[in-house]
């Protein structure tokens, strides 16, 4: 009975002890083996003139950032790297079947793999990890970093531009005769699983390729992996912010040849368009990569849409112009009324031009005319016959028929004078008394006779002064009809030049833009993905 306890208390001691104390006992003994001798600027191979081969290889986690002004690709990777050390070999039997343990990097060899278009302040970016190393020698190490390489953008395209940027790994300082550096995917590239798409790009790929190069301070190659990251701009910020305001902008140029010029707002918007496309291309210029080796394709598209728009400006101020012409100032030519009144509205199917008035003046006069019994065939113009058929009315009607006109007596137009030479009519005291002159009935006849005279007299000096003013009066509206029509013509020019314009303008806007926006690379697949991120933000 006093024996139990005892058996108890040993039983449940064994079942407490860790079951690696044993292994952890080993552990400690391997590396007391392993690391008692041990040299790390010692190369670990058996034959010093052994190349010792280092597979490397690298996994993409994140594309951080790509700096255009700067031409700076920012990644997240980790770096793989495997290789043999024949002095860290051991047998699992000796040390209770250990196989694998964990060493410092700084307590033995680790081949100098550095990223040589490394762009980081402390040119080296990676993590200091524990080396992996396995019973038979092999060695891993899977250092993670932020890296920063350099790389030359290439911002034709922007913003339906691809990049390939370069990612140069080697050893710093072992030649090829040295260390052996090939790849862990021989038919690959870097390894994508893990990787968390960008915002801004995608990524087409990341392969790799092998090759030696001769350095100028050493005759033995250099052995160096290069790992390409391949990454397309996506479109949706720069299509939605920068090309569809841009676009608007360039079509609504086409309103100013639109607005009539009365309105007095034509050069206005001209302007106004041309002052809003210039802040935007200010604030463009702030996100384009700030380059002189290319134009970038979107600067080569608001280049040409501000020279578009100034044209339009210059051909408003033209057109205004053209509208507010004087017949004073400018006559138009033989020329310019053939191509400007004639060809051009043809060609631009625009509505006839409206006929002058003075159709409208010449069948009245023609009416009158022929209430008056005056022949046409005596004018050789519509100006004269108006003119004259007005004074030769009123001559007729204020003398009222009643005194001897003769021809010459005053001054009638050619083919009129015949006209106007009535008779004295035989009530002629009658009707002098209706003009306004007071005859006495029991005057003799040549009383009446004498105050006829005197009477005609002074009323032909009147009618003279009236045909006169009269005849001034119609001169000025003769030269101003004359004016208004030549005016009515330079508008219709006017109008003339602001339909071209609108042509001109609709096809080179079309143009211009379908030729810049279609040289992009993949553009079909650009514009579906825009499509279906405006979608899907409709959605959302």
């Amino acid at each position: 009975m006093a024996r139990t306890p005892g058996w108890s208390i040993c039983l449940l001691v064994l079942l407490l002890l860790p079951r690696d104390s044993l292994q952890g006992r080993h552990q400690r003994k391997l590396l007391d083996k392993l690391l008692k001798n041990y040299n790390t600027l010692e190369r670990p191979v058996l034959n010093d003139s052994d190349p010792l081969t280092v597979n490397l290889g690298v996994t993409l986690q994140q594309i951080i950032d790509v700096d255009e002004k700067n031409q700076i690709l920012t990644t997240n990777i980790w770096v793989r790297m495997i290789w043999t050390d024949e002095y860290l070999s051991w047998n699992e039997s000796e040390f209770g079947g250990l196989n694998q343990i964990r060493l410092d990097p700084k307590r033995i060899w680790v081949p100098d793999i550095l990223m040589y278009n490394s762009a980081d302040e402390r040119f080296d970016g990676t993590y200091p990890t524990k080396v992996v190393v396995s019973s038979s020698g092999s060695c891993l190490y899977l250092p993670p970093g932020i890296f920063k390489s350099s790389c030359k953008i290439d911002v034709t395209y922007f913003p339906f531009d691809e990049q390939r940027c370069n990612m140069k790994f080697g050893s710093w300082s072992h030649s090829g005769f040295q260390v052996d550096l090939q790849m862990v995917n021989r038919s690959g590239g870097a390894d994508l699983t893990p990787y968390m798409p960008n915002g801004e790009w995608d990524l087409l790929g990341m392969p790799a390729k092998r090759s030696e190069f001769k350095y100028d301070c050493c005759p033995e190659p250099y052995p160096d992996i290069t790992f390409t990251v391949n990454i397309r701009r996506r479109t949706l910020f720069y299509g939605t912010n920068l090309l569809v305001p841009c676009v608007l902008i360039s079509t609504l140029t086409l309103l100013v040849f639109t607005m009539p010029p009365e309105s007095g707002e034509k050069l206005s918007l001209g302007i106004t368009i041309l002052l809003s496309l210039t802040v935007f291309l200010l604030l463009v210029a702030e996100a384009m990569p700030p380059t002189s080796d290319v134009v970038p394709l979107i600067g080569k598209y608001f280049a040409t849409t501000l020279c578009m728009v100034a044209g339009s400006v210059v051909l408003t101020v033209l057109t205004l112009n053209f509208h507010h012409r004087s017949p004073e100032t400018s006559r138009m030519s033989r020329a310019t009324r053939k191509v400007l009144l004639e060809w051009l509205p043809r060609l631009l199917c625009m509505p006839s031009r409206r006929e002058d008035k003075s159709e409208g003046a010449r069948d009245r006069v023609r009416e009158t005319l022929r209430t008056d019994n005056i022949s046409m065939n005596s004018f050789k113009t519509m100006d004269e016959l108006s003119s004259h058929n007005l004074l030769a009315s009123l001559e007729r009607r204020e003398v009222g028929h009643d005194f001897p006109l003769q021809a010459g007596q005053h001054d009638f137009p050619p083919g009129l004078s015949n006209d106007l030479s009535p008779r004295l009519p035989r009530n002629f005291p009658t009707a002098l008394t209706a003009t306004g002159f007071n005859i006495p009935v029991s005057a003799t006849a040549d009383e009446t006779g004498l105050q006829y005279t005197r009477a005609a007299a002074r009323t032909s000096a009147e009618t003279q002064q009236i045909l006169k003013e009269l005849r001034y009066i119609a001169n000025h509206f003769r030269d101003k009809s004359e004016d208004d029509k030549a005016a009515n013509e330079w508008r219709y020019a006017a109008m003339t030049v602001d339909r071209l314009c609108l042509f001109i303008f609709a096809i080179f806007t079309m143009v211009t833009t379908g030729t810049i926006l279609l040289s992009a690379p993949h553009i079909l697949e650009q514009v579906r993905d825009f499509f279906v991120g405006l979608a899907g933000k409709g959605a959302g």
